[in-house]
């Protein structure tokens, strides 16, 4: 029987741990992306946290194979947060590759990595994507386990856990399902959250009530009374948390942007994705590009906000950071690529308005 989402109203509870680690677990009445929504910013306990989105439950080793592809790609896009000191390497010639391999190597040996796979994933990495080397040589089980090691070090986390959002399956293409996410907690450390759906003919998998914090799970109430926003497209299968600090890996437009504000020195002091505190007992918020002095946020909204509950929670946040006297700035994807000078000219004419007007009141604040 399903369990409703239930609301947290201890903010100190870590609600995200209630399923067990190291296993496969269904979460009931649990949408998929209000647990995306309530997991950024990530909590700073929690473990990494990926989400997946199949769009064709093929055979398992077909399943697993795309599985591990996409989340490979997350780890390319990921570096070099996962490999101390490689931020500082030439990524061109011979000497560069050898230097991130040695580096990997050297990492490795001094962890519970493989240092033949890390160091291949490494040079991948540094080549980036206009130069690609081509899949993983390696064999299903050690790309699991080293993906799921790399994944959770990009966060600084003890683990990684992988949500599945539960497609409507037919016999057959559920058990499949839920034998790949048994398939990765065995040969790697993720842990696999079914969510969303019903599981209609798998009973051996154990369900977990969740109880989101209450700011979340009101979401859910308001989400009837909104029209229908336009779904995702089919090829956005995975989303992952940004690293703090740099434009996302997997976000074409907030690297167009950080390109487009290099030049500028009016720029200066940007922060890209990080976690700003406003008060120790106040919500955490996650900002996309920030200048903290100038109290001045500015959202990059790609495909994952045309969802009801993400389009409402957006809405909220920027009422509530508003409050908090900042200016909130929201440009979709296809603003940032088509006319990268007019967004930049936004920002500049209101960034300059907020430096005239003085000092954000928490712009000394952590973030």
């Amino acid at each position: 029987m399903a369990h409703p989402v239930r609301a947290d109203d201890d903010a100190g509870t870590a609600w995200w741990a209630a399923p067990p680690t190291r296993r496969v677990s269904h979460l009931p009445a649990v949408d998929p992306e209000l647990l995306r929504v309530a997991l950024d910013p990530l909590p700073p306990a929690a473990p990494a946290v990926v989400h997946y989105r199949p769009t064709v439950v093929g055979p398992l080793g077909d399943l697993v194979d795309a599985l591990l592809d996409q989340l490979d790609t997350a780890a390319l896009a990921m570096f070099p947060s996962w490999l101390a000191g490689a931020d500082h390497l030439e990524t061109e010639g011979t000497l560069g590759v050898a230097a991130v391999r040695a580096l990997a190597a050297r990492t490795a040996a001094r962890s519970r990595h493989f240092g033949p796979f890390l160091a291949d994933l490494a040079e991948r990495g540094l080549r980036g994507p206009r130069r690609p080397v081509g899949r993983s040589r390696f064999a299903p089980g050690v790309r699991a386990a080293g993906l799921a090691r790399v994944i959770a070090e990009a966060y600084d986390r003890e683990g990684c856990v992988l949500v599945i959002a539960l497609p409507d399956l037919g016999a057959g293409a559920e058990r499949t399902l839920v034998a790949a996410a048994e398939w990765l907690v065995r040969h790697a450390d993720f842990t696999v959250w079914l969510a969303g759906g019903p599981l209609r003919h798998v009973d051996r998998v154990q369900s977990v009530p969740l109880m989101v914090p209450a700011r979340f799970a009101g979401l859910t109430s308001t989400i009837n009374r909104m029209p229908a926003m336009g779904a995702e497209p089919e090829s956005t299968v995975l989303v992952w948390p940004p690293i703090a600090g740099v434009p996302r890996g997997d976000s074409a437009a907030e690297q167009a942007l950080e390109r487009a504000l290099a030049p500028h020195d009016w720029a200066r002091d940007r922060r890209w994705n990080q976690t700003y505190e406003w008060h120790v007992l106040g919500a955490a918020y996650r900002l996309d590009l920030f200048w903290p002095v100038e109290g001045l946020a500015v959202e990059v909204d790609g495909p994952e906000h045309r969802g009801r509950i993400a389009f409402a929670n957006d809405r909220r946040r920027d009422v509530q950071l508003q409050l908090l006297g900042l200016d909130v700035l929201r440009f979709t994807n296809e603003q940032v690529l088509s006319d990268a000078p007019a967004v930049v000219d936004g920002i500049r004419r209101l960034l300059a308005r907020r430096r005239a007007g003085g000092t954000h009141p928490h712009g000394d604040e952590k973030t």
